[in-house]
């Protein structure tokens, strides 16, 4: 089964907050796509936050896509709230992209994975200007067998800023790994905060961020095959945030 709910916005000075439920059944297979674009054509501030709330039976699957899109002349503002719970031996993956026009967003994902289970949490987020993004993970593998992976890709352009927070604890047998990977550009500023607790000894937890500027040695690679400078640095965050 697929699901779709698009959210869009299209006034100035709205504030809107959604609750969405999903029960998903034993041995379902199931992808939900959840898109929101705020177009702001006013002065005032204009607002989405969603609070989606997915419940996995045994051995359900679950293909979670958002997406996130902003444009005009006032502020946009989004904050999506998502909360997972996965029972033994179901599998979610989560794949979050916010690209363009989002003026500030604190995006605060939490779950507890059960027995045999998986959640895979992948994001990508640019930012430019003066914009700021805060994204928080929060799992707790208390089953055992759990897993989880949380990767987040980011390009920080402008002013901008970023702030990453990645939490998992190891309650039982289980295995975590959490990656932050962040391209800081013009006076871009990011942070990785990250937290491990393992509360078993065969709780296997590991986290890693690397935060920097483009290599120039991969400039120049590029500007040999002809393109300039600023091709170049396009043609890299493309392949950075695939």
């Amino acid at each position: 089964e697929s699901v779709h709910i698009p959210v869009l916005i299209g006034r100035t000075g709205l504030h809107d907050l959604v609750y969405n439920d999903f029960y998903i059944g034993e041995d379902a297979d199931v992808t939900i796509v959840a898109g929101c674009a705020i177009h702001n054509p006013g002065s005032d501030d204009s607002s989405h936050d969603g609070i989606h709330r997915s419940f996995l039976g045994e051995n359900a699957r679950v293909k979670y896509v958002e997406k996130h899109y902003g444009e005009g002349e006032g502020k946009r503002i989004l904050n999506p709230t998502t909360v997972i719970e996965l029972a033994a031996g179901s599998y979610m993956e989560m794949d979050s992209v916010q690209i363009q026009g989002v003026d500030s967003t604190v995006r605060d994902t939490r779950a507890v994975v059960g027995t045999g289970a998986t959640l895979i949490v992948s994001e990508k987020i640019m930012t430019e200007g003066e914009q700021k993004a805060e994204t928080i993970f929060d799992v707790d593998l208390d089953g055992e067998d759990s897993r989880t992976h949380l990767i987040s890709r980011s390009v920080v352009r402008g002013n901008s800023h970023q702030k990453f927070v990645s939490k998992m604890t190891g309650n039982n047998k289980s295995r975590g790994h959490s990656e932050c990977d962040a391209i800081l550009m013009d006076q871009g500023r990011a942070v990785a905060i990250p937290e491990v607790t393992a509360n078993h000894l065969e709780s296997e937890l590991i986290h890693e961020a690397v935060i920097g500027k483009i290599a120039g040695e991969q400039l120049t690679k590029l500007m040999t095959l002809g393109l300039s400078e600023k091709e170049a640095e396009a043609q890299i965050i493309s392949g950075f945030m695939k």
